[in-house]
This record gives structure tokens, C-alpha cells and sequence, in this order.
């Protein structure tokens, strides 16, 4: 029997406590005003930075553009201009021109703007040709619809951004400032000293290390200082926050990342300042007085990466199977010499979604019975394990079957690692985001298992870890781990 689980002793907060700060607990100054949060609020994110308004624009840019051909006798088929919408929304899309920054230029986007609109219309005229060559573009044709949407788009995106100001300087909304050092207290300065940003800072959250002089507020002062999970939510929901400016990038930090995803479920529009050295940052979708900022939106594995790592999974698990065949043979047949009949431990343990599975190891130790097996801690220095016994956990050996469990789909290659209901019940109870670890399949491997933590490690930092793979997903990200676990085979250290 194996313990997945770790030790809960030394799990530190998910927010460092600022020194010589008193805790807000969830009250937050100055309070929100009607004005400020506006009479209502939906569970959807804010209007900043959405991307209904350019797209409004960018649509009846493309069918004034159409009709104004279709007036001068061009003979465009009604046909190609849907087709060109589509194609300039998609083109726009995938060159993010609808993920904006808090405050959006027209200008800034009008050589992208151009460029698509020349492709769309290029790929419409060849699909066009193709399809009916009596129909077909002609030059003149392809040469007035770029140059009539670009101005166009521009101008009505120019709008919209002019439109979206004045209501943020008439209507802030307010706003919750969450990282550590200095900059977290320039950026809440930056936010009250510029409404055009519709950000009304009303506190400030910690997360990540820093000592007591690098904690200072002084930029914003009399906003209080937030340190736990449960005080941020609190603040959410009593002063309507829309809006989370991260000064630590939620996708490098798991305890920002398990913030970033708090803020989400309350509905809150997600932001990413970066203040590291100049070159050393993301190219933004646009700033805050100066200071470069991109939203973040939560990663959401559709369908197609779904069946993209289930194809993984098929593929690798098949060819780890055989070739490791000999390897599973040699592992069955010591187990059985030195430990008798019963090659296979079999095991309760909860998947994706909570639901249960059967999963596979080779015994390395009987259990007295099906209660030690359910509730036991941890076995890794448990006399009664024989020397081929020892020699599985530590080498890894004994996880081999679960090969078979990726293969049925009750796995994984790489995921959270499952635990048996006893402990997830257990689990969930103590920490916040442990349950959450069950978005996505749990796995041979994981993000925390590559970081050192299996065995007795921190349950906290594994969930963590977990949620933080989850939230950043992709499919090279698993590779990357199967890859890491690889090399770390070669370190046997035991589980």
C-alpha cells in the first residue's frame, strides 16, 4: 500500500502577512458608492476590455464597406460579403484585436486592422474564383473594400474607446490591487490618480514574499491590506469588486494562481501589470500610465484539447506497455517470490469529477485489513515491507500498472495525482482549493510531482500546484512533465 498524500505540517498562508498592517478583515475604505459600482452587477466580467464593441464596429465596417461596392456596380455577390465578415472577425480575432487594454487606441490598431482586412478579402476573392470564376473579384473590387472598412473600423472603434472613457471616468468601478513590494502600492497611486482607467483601488491584497520596507502602502495610503483568502472574498462581495490588477503574473505564482482563480468565480475582470526590467516584459495589449497590462482570461481546454491529450495519453500509455512488458513480467514475478499470491494492489481512488476508480499498483505490503488500506497514512517506512517491496517504491516501478488505468480512461499521463475518498473528504474540508483539483484527469505524473512534492510534502502546496497546472494548461506543458519525470527516474528517491 502507497500513500499519494503528505504530511499537512508546515503549510505555510496563501498570503504573506504584511508587517505592522492590521488586518481588514473584508472591511474595505472608502466604501463603494452607488456611483462607483454602478446599481447593479452581473455575474459576467466588466465592460472594459471586452470585445462586443470593436466587434460591433469591425461588423458594420465590413457591410458598409459591401454596400458602398455594391453601389458602385462592383458586383459583389451578397454571398462574399458574409464571407469577408467572417473572415475579418476571425483574422482580427486571432491577432487579438478584440483583447484590448484597459484604455484602447484606434490608431494603435489600425495597421493591423489594414492588413487583415487586405487578407480576408484576398482569400474571398480565391475562394470566389475558385467556386464560380464568372463571379469572381475583380481588382478594382479587391482594391475598395480594404480601403473603405480600415477608416471605417477605425472610426468606429474610435468611438467605442472614446465612449468606454467617458463612462469609466463617470462610473469607476472598484478595483482590488493583489501582489508584493513596492509596485503593488504604485499601481493602486496610478489607479486613483487616473479615472479614465475606470479602476476605483479600494484594496490592496498580498501575495508572494517581501519584507516590511518593500511592503510600504505609502503611494495609497488608507487602503487597508488584505492577507487572507477568505478577507479577499469578503472584500468581493461587499464592495462589488469588477476588477483585479495582479502585480505577480498568476501563471508563475501558484498562490496568485489560486487568487486569480477566486476572483474569476466572483466574476471579476483579471488584469496582469508587469514591472520587470524594460525588454523583459510581454507585449501588452495596453498599459496603465506606463506601465504595460494585458487581461487575463482563464484558460478553458475545449473539446479538440481534450481529445488532443486523451490522443497522448492512447499513444504513449500503448507504447509504454510494450516496451516495458519484460520490465512488468520481471516486477510480477519478484513480487510474487518474495511477497506470495496477490501481484496486483488494488486501490479506491477518486477521478475527475469525484468519481471513483479502481486504481493499479504492484503490492509492496498486505494491509491488516480494508480499513488500514483506506485510511492509513503513509507506509514508506513500514516494517513489513519486503526488500523487493522497498525497492519498487523506490524506483517507481510499482506505479507501472497504472499504464492500464490511462489506457481504460480512468487516468492520465499527467494530472493530479489521485488520493482515496477518506483523505479527499478530508482534504477539501481543510483546504479551499484542494476539491478543485478534480477539474481536469488525475494522473500517473503531475506539475507537483516534478517540484519535489510527493510523498510527505505539503498537501496545500501540492494543491496548489495542481490548480496551477490545471489553470495554465497545454499539451506541450505535458510533454514538458513527462519529459522532467523521465530524467527524474533516473534520481530514484521514492514516494
Amino acid at each position: 500500500m502507497t500513500a499519494e498524500s503528505a504530511e499537512t505540517h508546515g503549510s505555510g498562508r496563501l498570503l504573506t502577512p504584511q508587517a505592522d498592517t492590521a488586518r481588514a478583515g473584508g472591511a474595505v475604505f472608502p466604501p463603494p458608492r452607488a456611483a462607483d459600482t454602478g446599481a447593479t452587477r452581473g455575474p459576467t466580467a466588466p465592460s472594459a476590455g471586452t470585445a462586443a464593441g470593436p466587434l460591433a464596429a469591425d461588423a458594420v465596417a465590413v457591410l458598409a464597406a459591401g454596400a458602398l461596392a455594391f453601389t458602385a456596380d462592383l458586383g459583389v455577390p451578397l454571398l462574399a460579403v458574409g464571407v469577408g465578415l467572417a473572415a475579418v472577425i476571425a483574422l482580427n480575432a486571432h491577432g487579438g484585436l478584440y483583447r484590448t487594454g484597459p484604455v484602447a487606441s484606434a490608431l494603435d490598431e489600425l495597421p493591423g486592422l489594414a492588413a487583415r482586412a487586405v487578407l480576408a478579402w484576398a482569400a474571398v476573392a480565391a475562394l470566389l474564383a475558385a467556386a464560380a470564376p464568372e463571379r469572381a473579384l475583380g481588382y478594382p473590387t479587391l482594391l475598395l473594400l480594404p480601403a473603405a472598412y480600415t477608416p471605417l473600423a477605425c472610426t468606429g472603434r474610435a468611438v467605442v474607446y472614446a465612449v468606454r472613457r467617458q463612462q469609466a471616468r463617470r462610473r469607476p468601478r472598484s478595483a482590488l490591487v493583489v501582489g508584493s513590494g513596492g509596485l503593488r502600492g504604485v499601481v493602486a497611486a496610478t489607479l486613483l490618480a487616473h479615472p479614465e482607467y475606470g479602476m476605483r483601488p479600494v484594496g490592496l491584497a498580498v501575495c508572494g514574499p517581501e519584507s516590511p520596507t518593500e511592503g510600504t502602502v505609502s503611494e495609497s495610503p488608507r487602503l487597508p491590506v488584505l492577507t487572507s483568502v477568505e478577507d479577499v472574498s469578503r472584500a468581493v462581495i461587499q464592495n462589488a469588486v469588477a476588477h483585479a490588477v495582479f502585480t505577480t503574473p498568476p501563471t508563475h505564482d501558484p498562490a496568485a494562481a489560486v487568487l486569480a482563480r477566486r476572483f474569476t468565480d466572483h466574476g471579476c475582470a483579471v488584469w496582469v501589470v508587469d514591472g520587470g526590467p524594460p525588454g523583459t516584459a510581454r507585449r501588452p495589449a495596453g498599459h496603465l500610465w506606463g506601465l504595460p497590462c494585458r487581461r487575463l482570461r482563464p484558460a478553458r481546454p475545449g473539446r479538440a484539447a481534450a481529445l488532443a491529450k486523451r490522443a497522448l495519453d492512447v499513444a504513449a500509455a500503448s507504447l509504454g506497455l510494450l516496451l516495458t512488458a519484460p520490465v512488468l513480467l520481471a516486477c510480477a514475478l519478484a513480487v510474487r517470490l518474495a511477497d506470495g499470491p496477490g501481484i496486483l494492489f488494488r486501490q479506491e481512488r477518486v477521478g475527475q469529477g469525484g468519481r471513483s476508480f479502481t486504481l493499479l499498483k504492484f503490492r509492496t505490503l498486505r494491509p491488516a485489513d480494508a480499513l488500514e488500506s483506506a485510511t492509513r497514512w503513509s507506509v514508506a517506512d513500514d516494517q513489513r515491507m519486503s526488500p523487493v517491496g522497498r525497492w519498487l517504491r523506490r524506483t517507481s516501478l510499482d506505479e507501472l500498472p497504472q499504464l492500464w488505468n490511462v489506457l481504460r480512461g480512468d487516468m492520465s499521463l499527467v494530472g493530479p495525482r489521485p488520493e482515496r475518498p477518506y483523505f479527499v473528504r478530508q482534504f477539501s474540508q481543510r483546504y479551499t482549493d484542494y476539491a478543485e483539483r478534480h477539474r481536469m484527469p488525475v494522473g500517473i505524473t503531475g506539475l507537483a510531482q516534478v517540484h519535489g512534492l510527493r510523498g510527505d510534502t505539503s498537501i496545500e502546496e501540492r494543491a496548489r500546484f495542481d490548480n496551477l497546472y490545471i489553470d495554465t494548461w497545454s499539451l506541450w506543458q505535458d510533454v514538458r512533465i513527462l519529459l522532467r519525470t523521465a530524467v527524474s527516474l533516473a534520481r530514484p528517491g521514492g514516494s
